[in-house]
């Protein structure tokens, strides 16, 4: 009977592979969207995202954006936007940092693509700015389809029919690495392109010099499928898109227009004429069953394998030829800070470095491009980056910051292993670290008056920003675990960026609170650490929570974590708050609690929320503490209201509070 069977089945196999024959092979690389972003309140596996099916889980990408002035006309108004450099997004378009760029034109941008979960995508965040923006039209309309309004409301904790204006919602911006096979083919980067009025796949691969049937493979597509006007497709290159795209100057007038997008997410509709150019017909089903049905008669004894998570651990086996011979070139007499297979997983996507190229660019490590402790400043080609020297393995550190893609987590771009020491690359932060600011003696910090009160919320806005990123949407959860005013880096602009992940920790088991682990190696920093960690060893989420809020402690008072008082008394910051924001006269202590050096000039109605925020925090018990979605969500607010607040308006009012905090 099983003979019987088999050779039935074996029959149905030849049928469908005689039928699948003479249909273009898939690369299975992404589903077409085919319009059903406009379905707001259906999910369907296109509008998701794209699949973390590629050789890397991170690896640069590139995006397409039509500039609309004055809004979005510039490199620098774009890349705020879509969570880019200027400086980047110029070189790629052939333009300066600040020129205007005529409406509609179509410009490339660079950006690093990452595994979150199940998908790729690169993050980017939006301050919602007038109320009656809804998921639909950020999605459509600012994002240009680039996200979808079904992604935007699985990545969020907002209510689609409850946004408001100040509300900072998460982006997920489709991208996607090359698969294997699109590698073996020669493809090393893939874009996402917005495809205009009248054009169709082989028009689109004519703009870029690249064959037809590699997009149409890429986006499980046949010869006869059509595609629509103003949704994303994935375009696979060989080599870095054209500095300039020129594109067709005017489309065909028959096109044909489709439905009106429905009255979803919020009733929203958008003004844009969306016209039909195709629908797309896919063959992936037949494969796959005639797949399955080949495993369940050839292969019945055999066990399924688990699926492979997107973010490969360093233990991976996978390796390639190149990183084979970078780790058979290190000596077999120095010990490794990287295990050879690190090495192997991290050459994916990171640049590898040569020594020498580390000691050109750090000016042989001397004593002034010195940033402090093991960290240099090194110079590559013009473009600042910081060096940290390292010992052990560090293959932990590099495999989260590989997997995570955040515009507040410091970007770790490259590596060198060099007689036992590892040298990582980061992303060079100009303005140092918040610590430095805070409560840095050096002269070249000025002193923390050069914070203001909306620089200071919007740093603890940034890094709310990024622990909810690490908490809520990677796979699985992680935990920074040493997060600490000294860990928080400033860009140029004064934004922040949470760094060194060397004590960060995977939580795999989840549950309500994202899932727990235990260890009997304490370690972290004094001030900073919560009392279940110190006293049981229990990791959670919530230990991240705490810090944090010790960290707002530190923006508010200007004050260390750990201080000592005239008579000598240690003082830790959750101690201090409980004081000033309990009992009578609490508007007067939390006067005399806040930084004098910001002289008064912040909105007292603020700082208090600020302050009953982080006391929230910084609670004893675990279960007392708020998850960092709440807080992330109450800091929008709070941010919001700091953009509005003018200081005229309270700073005599606060220099009185201060006046009398200080005649006590």
């Amino acid at each position: 009977m099983a003979t019987i069977q088999c050779g039935a089945t074996t029959a149905l196999l030849l049928l469908l592979f005689l039928f699948t024959s003479s249909i273009p092979k898939s690369l299975s690389q992404q589903e077409y969207v085919n319009n059903k972003q406009l379905n707001c309140d259906t999910e369907f596996n296109s509008t998701k995202g794209n699949l973390c099916n590629g050789v890397s889980s991170s690896c640069t990408s590139y995006l397409t954006f039509k500039s609309s002035p004055p809004e979005y006309a510039t490199p620098s108004s774009i890349s705020y936007l879509l969570n880019s450099t200027p400086s980047v997004i110029a070189a790629a378009n052939n333009i300066t940092d600040v020129e205007s760029v005529a409406a509609d034109t179509l410009l490339t941008i660079p950006v690093n693509c990452s595994c979150a979960g199940p998908y790729y995508q690169h993050n980017a965040s939006y301050a919602i700015k007038v109320l009656g923006e809804t998921y639909f039209s950020i999605a459509n309309n600012t994002y240009q389809s680039l996200t979808t309004c079904q992604a935007l409301m699985a990545q969020n904790p907002f209510d689609a029919r409850n946004l408001t204006a100040g509300l900072n919602i998460h982006v997920p911006l489709r991208c996607a690495c090359p698969t294997q096979k699109q590698r073996q083919e020669g493809f090393n980067y893939l874009l996402t392109y917005l495809v205009s009025q009248g054009e169709s796949v082989s028009s689109i691969a004519d703009i870029f010099g690249v064959d037809q049937q590699s997009i149409l493979e890429a986006n499980e597509l046949k010869e006869n499928s059509v595609i629509f006007y103003f949704t994303p497709i994935s375009i696979p290159l060989k080599t870095e898109p054209p500095k300039r795209i020129q594109r067709a100057a005017t489309p065909p007038e028959d096109s044909p227009s489709p439905p009106s997008p429905p009255a979803a997410d919020g009733g929203s509709s958008s003004s844009k004429k969306w016209v039909i150019v195709g629908v797309v017909v896919g063959v992936v089903v037949l494969l796959l069953v005639s797949v399955a049905v080949f495993f369940l008669c050839l292969r019945p004894r055999k066990r399924k394998n688990r699926a492979t998570p997107p973010g490969k651990p360093f233990s991976a086996s996978t390796t390639t030829e190149t990183s084979k011979k970078v780790v058979d070139s290190i000596p077999k007499t120095h010990s490794l800070s990287l295990s050879s297979e690190g090495v192997r997983y991290a050459i994916e996507s990171l640049s590898v470095y040569k020594f020498e190229e580390l000691q050109k660019a750090t000016g042989f490590f001397g004593e002034e491009n010195k940033i402090k402790g093991s960290v240099y400043r090194a110079s590559f080609q013009g473009d600042y980056a910081a060096v940290k020297i390292l010992k052990g393995d560090v293959s932990g550190e590099i495999n989260i910051l590989k997997r995570v893609n955040h515009f507040n987590i410091i970007r770790l771009s490259g590596f060198c292993v060099y007689k036992g020491d590892t040298y990582l690359v980061y992303e060079f932060a100009e303005n140092d670290s918040l610590e430095d600011w805070l409560h840095s003696d050096d002269k070249k910090f000025g002193n923390s008056a050069s914070l203001s009160w909306v620089q200071r919320v919007q740093i603890a806005y940034d890094v709310a920003d990024a622990l909810n990123y690490l908490h809520n949407y990677t796979s699985p959860v992680h935990v920074h675990k040493n997060l600490k005013s000294g860990n928080v880096l400033l860009d140029g602009n004064f934004r922040a960026k949470i760094s060194n992940f060397g004590l960060a920790r995977a939580v795999e088991d989840q549950g309500d609170d994202g899932g727990f682990q235990l260890t009997r190696h304490v370690m972290g920093t004094q001030g900073y650490m919560p009392p279940e960690y110190i006293e049981n060893g229990l990791i959670t989420p919530k230990m991240d929570v705490f810090a944090f809020g010790v960290v707002v402690l530190e923006l508010l008072s200007g004050r260390e974590a750990i201080s000592r008082d005239k008579n000598g008394t240690r003082k830790e910051l959750p101690e201090i708050v409980n004081q000033v924001l309990e009992g009578e006269n609490v508007r007067e202590k939390l006067g005399g609690f806040m930084d004098p050096n910001l002289r008064g000039e912040y909105p007292l109605d603020l700082a208090y929320s600020m302050a009953e925020l982080a006391k929230h925090c910084v609670a004893r018990d675990l279960n007392s503490r708020p998850q960092i979605a709440e807080v992330f969500a109450t800091l929008s607010k709070i941010q919001s209201s700091s953009l509005d607040w003018d200081p005229s308006d309270d700073l005599e009012r606060s220099r009185s509070v201060s006046q009398i905090s200080d005649s006590r």
